[in-house]
């Protein structure tokens, strides 16, 4: 009993790395413009469908189709930007309009060109198994992919909190008219975070891949789910969301373990609201939009 609760804690441990790289580039939208990108899972799945792509034709390491995905990825994250730019009235409301049909035209795409079969890698590098302390397993691709991911979370909090660039990103969040009086342009940080979530789009959609399976739904299921976590974390709290997304894949994996597969997405949902029950602001809630 003992050996399963700690794999079914190691399992839900790497699946939170996961969530977490896709979580970020939702939150750094939502801290700089204050809109909620519906179609940012389906940006994480664009990037999976390219790995597929690049894997199943041309015999390519996932890893190898990362500068390819990583164009695609972060120049249609920048149409997105462009076309959330030129609303001018109750931007709330209608760029969460805007970026649902977005999703939606995504999905489509994916769909029509890679129809709706589940894939994954067939990579026999990612797919070995690695076995730590003779008790816990996973894939390579799994372990890799989470030390890599939180040494990406970790670059883009030292970005944040170091650079100007970064800097400029969390002034337009505290404050708009201030930062730019200060210098900031707003449409220029606005577009760079766009290009930054693009990136770790890219990053989480290859992990997916070789750690998961992908199928055309998968956007939307990645989009609330990245969702969940931005608010459990605190809406913009980028250090809160790494704590948030290991407690939804924590949680969902002792769902699987000792209770049924079928009951692992109302696990999380079941954690999302008891969270926003106790603590509506979110575990790590308050006035910062992202971290100082």
């Amino acid at each position: 009993m003992l050996e399963l609760t700690l794999q079914a804690l190691f399992s839900g441990l790497l699946a939170g790395g996961y969530y977490a790289t896709v979580a970020v580039g939702l939150a750094l939208v939502f801290g700089t413009m204050r809109v909620i990108n519906l179609a940012h899972g389906e940006l994480v799945l664009l990037a999976a469908y390219i790995a597929y792509a690049g894997e199943s034709r041309y015999g390519l390491n996932p890893v190898l189709c990362i500068p390819f995905a990583l164009v695609v990825v972060c120049a249609s994250a920048a149409i997105v930007y462009a076309l959330l730019a030129r609303i001018e009235q109750d931007r709330e409301m209608n760029s969460l309009i805007l970026t649902f049909g977005l999703g939606v035209i995504l999905t489509n795409l994916i769909l029509m060109t890679w129809a709706a079969d589940i894939h994954s890698t067939t990579n026999a590098w990612m797919l070995d198994s690695v076995v730590l302390a003779d008790t816990l397993f996973a894939m390579r691709s799994e372990v890799v992919f989470f030390v890599a991911g939180l040494a990406l979370m970790a670059a883009v909090h030292l970005w944040l909190s170091r650079s100007w660039q970064g800097r400029a990103v969390r002034a337009l969040s505290s404050n708009r008219n201030a930062a730019k009086l200060m210098g900031v342009d707003p449409s220029r940080t606005e577009v760079l975070s766009f290009l930054v979530a693009g990136a770790l789009s890219t990053f989480a959609g290859i992990a997916i891949y070789t750690g998961k399976t992908i199928y055309p739904a998968l956007g939307h299921v990645m989009t609330v789910k990245a969702f969940i976590i931005t608010v459990l974390a605190g809406m913009g709290s980028i250090p809160g969301v790494l704590i948030g997304a290991i407690m939804i894949g924590v949680i969902e994996s002792f769902t699987v373990t000792y209770a049924a597969a079928s009951l692992q997405e109302l696990a999380g949902m079941v954690l999302f609201l008891v969270v926003l029950f106790v603590a509506p602001s979110g575990l790590f809630g308050g006035k910062k939009a992202l971290p100082r």
